[in-house]
């Protein structure tokens, strides 16, 4: 079992900054893949980055070169800078984490960004 809470959201205006963190607990060990997803109103829940066991990333077209996902293995977090908010990144953020064998999906509560002036 693994356990996401998810942690940074809140209110910022469009430009601003806001970093999100998800604090993974329980069997870390077997996490493969950690991935920040959101859902907007009426939408869709989509990816939008995900970090590997590597390092390697990658990222949603939309948030390419304004969000950077990152880690802190001491820590066993996992951040998401996001700058140059606008407001179609108004949305609940979740945390994904990913085991294999068998394959498995972890999910925070979510945490709530909205960009607004």
């Amino acid at each position: 079992q693994v356990q996401l809470v998810e942690s940074g959201g809140g209110n910022v205006q469009p430009g601003g900054s806001l970093r999100l963190s998800c604090a993974a607990s329980g069997n870390i060990f077997s996490i493969n893949v950690v991935g920040w997803y959101r859902q907007a109103p009426g939408k869709q829940r989509e990816l939008v980055a995900t970090i590997v066991r590597s390092g390697s990333t990658n990222y949603a077209d939309s948030v390419k070169g304004r969000f950077t996902i990152s880690r802190d293995n001491a820590e066993n977090t996992v951040y998401l800078q996001m700058n140059s908010l606008k407001p179609e990144d108004t949305a609940v953020y979740y945390c994904n984490a990913r085991t294999f064998g068998p394959l498995t999906d972890y999910w925070g509560q979510g945490t709530q960004v909205t960009v607004s002036s």
